[in-house]
């Protein structure tokens, strides 16, 4: 199967065009600006061939974001096992949502859902209902996901994005954190600190150029920046519950993925840290009864900048 068998669905309104994947992982194609001379992209684009959903746009991380060691996890005296999921990875990664169809409805000229119901996907533990809702407005894009546990009991539930983007060598990243976890030769957090490692402190501005960052952040504001000065763009980033909230919660995360070679990077929403189900508290993690849900808005605008 290759990307020819995922038809692009393009949402148009307000001067931009969304195109999105059902088929393939409830994905994202692009997301661009009319501009004077053509479509500029705010986001990665996909080349519309490659199936290897890391060449996607972005996409919605969920029942749980990010990664997961010691083979599963421990709730309510009883083990789940999870699987690895992606070829080369050494733990699963970033739910399963990811992998599965979605099914799309269009229910306004502005608005694009995707909905999946996942049942114990590949011998996962987890019974869902999952909505993934755009709707393009005057300026940006407002996006939201949502999940709602369908089995019985309980289990732990996150929620995280996925979006890629073009960098450049001015490209700069703008997002007020107070914390980072560090890692070992893998991602997995092996300690948290304020003293963030040169180049790594996100609130003044950083080079989206450089040496690996594959690292979440604590004490994060809810609001990010990023700047393409060579295109003349600006995007920002809010997350407004946690925007909204007084004073920077501790438990507000982000991820930065700075790869040290090619064309893009990842900066990520997240409702919880690399590995939660394993750390002390299980920060960010909801529990989730039958009919319960969880969900993350989170609100792009981009702005043309003068000069």
């Amino acid at each position: 199967m290759t990307g020819l068998d995922h038809p692009i669905v393009w949402l148009r309104h307000a001067g931009q065009r969304l195109g999105l994947v059902p088929t393939l992982g409830g994905g994202v194609a692009a997301w661009q600006r009319d501009a004077d001379d053509g479509p500029q992209n705010l986001w990665r684009p996909w080349d519309g061939v490659n199936t290897d959903l890391y060449s996607l746009g972005s996409f919605a991380m969920l029942p749980w974001s990010n990664r997961i060691s010691g083979g599963g996890f421990e709730h309510a005296g009883r083990f789940h096992p999870m699987k690895l999921n992606r070829v080369g990875e050494p733990y699963p990664i970033h739910g399963d949502g990811w992998l599965q169809s979605w099914a799309l409805t269009q229910p306004a000229a502005d608005t694009v859902v995707m909905t999946l119901e996942s049942h114990r996907f590949d011998g996962n533990p987890y019974d869902y209902r999952a909505t993934q809702t755009f709707r393009l407005v005057d300026g940006g894009l407002d996006q939201s996901v949502s999940v709602t546990h369908l089995g019985e009991g309980s289990l732990p539930y996150g929620l995280g994005l996925h979006p890629w983007f073009l960098r450049s060598a001015g490209t700069r990243l703008t997002a007020p954190v107070q914390g980072v976890w560090l890692s070992g030769d893998d991602p997995m957090p092996t300690g948290h600190t304020s003293k963030f490692p040169p180049s790594w402190d996100l609130s003044a501005g950083a080079n989206v150029n450089g040496s690996l960052i594959d690292n979440g952040y604590t004490g994060w504001s809810g609001n990010s920046r990023i700047v393409w000065p060579e295109q003349g763009l600006a995007l920002t980033m809010t997350v407004p519950e946690v925007a909204q909230s007084e004073g920077r919660s501790a438990h507000a995360f982000c991820l930065l993925y700075r790869p040290p070679v090619g064309p893009a990077f990842c900066f990520e929403p997240v409702t919880h840290p690399i590995d939660a189900f394993h750390l002390e508290g299980r920060p960010g993690l909801k529990v989730l009864a039958a009919g319960e849900s969880l969900s993350l808005d989170v609100q792009w605008r981009y702005e043309v900048l003068k000069g």
